[in-house]
């Protein structure tokens, strides 16, 4: 498969593979090595969508007649996140006397210590599609090579502990290094599917724990108004950046019936619009919204007009406040937001909303 690219914000970006891709190539080209008896450059490697891929094999060393270790460095192309250019290594061994592959997690590789992940509780942080990867990938060397014993792999990522610490996997459960992930094995630059990703896992973790009830809230400015205004404990609310309806789908998808949404009204008055991606490159409307709803609530045209040329939300609350009209706007707006959540959420999901400003605190 040649280097793909993609276009985003009218810009050429290179794709890359994911740290799945590595271990499963680094795995084959040691059983390629250790029952081929000779050292290869490339390895060629499905990657979990289907494509093929060619992997430049950077580093090898043996231990002995029957093992030997193999490193391939991972490209995130363009999407630079905290494993990109690290050394992913598998260290495989023959087992003659087994059919079994086991694939475990060592140096650099973290582990799960709470439930509702892809790996049960102690197990190395390898989810389940680079584990099927690696191991479809050894059953066709040990036909080809006509071996009939297994193999004992061991992902190493020298680094991946310090590499981890700049990721979620220490709010996630994962502890002592990075994941080993990849659902499609191609690193798409700028894309939301690794965030989203990290959303769905933490919901799910929060379920297996018995959770019932979801606390989200888009970031940092809603983290600190929970924990200073609220009782809910930091552990408990999911951070959902601006993927709120996608949060929702996914708290569908798993069951609950009740969530609470918590946040600054400079996001959560695009909701007011029906808007589900709060990013600015999906649309702003803030003023027009709150326009809208001091139009519905009896603003005369002077208001309306001061309103809709406020740089921002606290500012439009300012006039809406001289004008004796915060609170009518702020009803309206806050049934807007209810409508549209709702109408997202469907019936059988209960909706709590707070909706606060860093100077004029809880609005509704």
């Amino acid at each position: 498969m040649e280097r793909e690219y993609v276009v985003k914000n009218s810009r050429k970006l290179r794709c890359g593979y994911t740290t799945g891709v590595c271990a499963q190539g680094a795995a084959k080209a040691g059983a390629m090595i250790l029952l081929g008896n000779k050292t290869i450059k490339t390895v060629e490697v499905f990657v979990p969508r289907g494509d093929k891929m060619i992997l430049q094999v950077e580093d090898v060393w043996r231990e002995g007649n029957g093992v030997v270790t193999c490193g391939i460095r991972k490209d995130g192309g363009d999407d630079i996140d905290a494993t990109h250019r690290l050394m992913i290594y598998a260290r495989v061994e023959i087992k003659p006397d087994t059919k079994l592959i086991l694939i475990d997690g060592g140096e650099g590789v973290g582990r799960v210590t709470r439930p509702g992940l892809d790996q049960p509780v102690g197990s190395a942080a390898i989810n389940s599609t680079p584990r099927k990867c690696i191991e479809q990938e050894l059953m066709e060397v040990r036909e080809n090579f006509q071996y009939s014993g297994g193999f004992e792999v061991t992902i190493l990522v020298p680094g991946g502990e310090e590499a981890a610490k700049k990721t979620f996997n220490s709010q996630l459960g994962i502890e002592g290094g990075i994941s080993i992930l990849g659902t499609s094995g191609i690193v798409e630059p700028m894309s939301d599917e690794a965030i989203i990703d990290t959303i769905r896992a933490e919901i799910r973790m929060l379920q297996a724990e018995g959770e019932q009830e979801l606390v989200i809230t888009p970031g940092n400015f809603g983290q600190a108004f929970i924990e200073k205004c609220t009782s809910v404990p930091s552990e408990q609310v999911v951070k959902c950046s601006n993927f709120i309806g996608k949060t929702i789908d996914i708290a569908n998808e798993l069951g609950f019936h009740k969530i609470m949404l918590i946040g600054h009204i400079g996001k959560f008055v695009k909701l007011g619009a029906g808007i589900m991606n709060t990013h600015s490159s999906f649309g702003d409307g803030r003023m027009e919204i709150l326009t809208a709803c001091c139009i519905q609530a009896g603003g005369n045209l002077k208001l309306c007009r001061q309103v809709l040329s406020s740089n921002t939300c606290d500012e439009a609350i300012e006039h809406l406040e001289k004008a004796d009209m915060k609170q009518k706007v702020l009803s309206e707006l806050e049934q807007r937001i209810y409508h549209y959540v709702s109408k997202r959420a469907g019936e059988k999901m209960e909706i709590q909303l707070i909706v606060f400003s860093n100077i004029y605190g809880r609005l509704f």
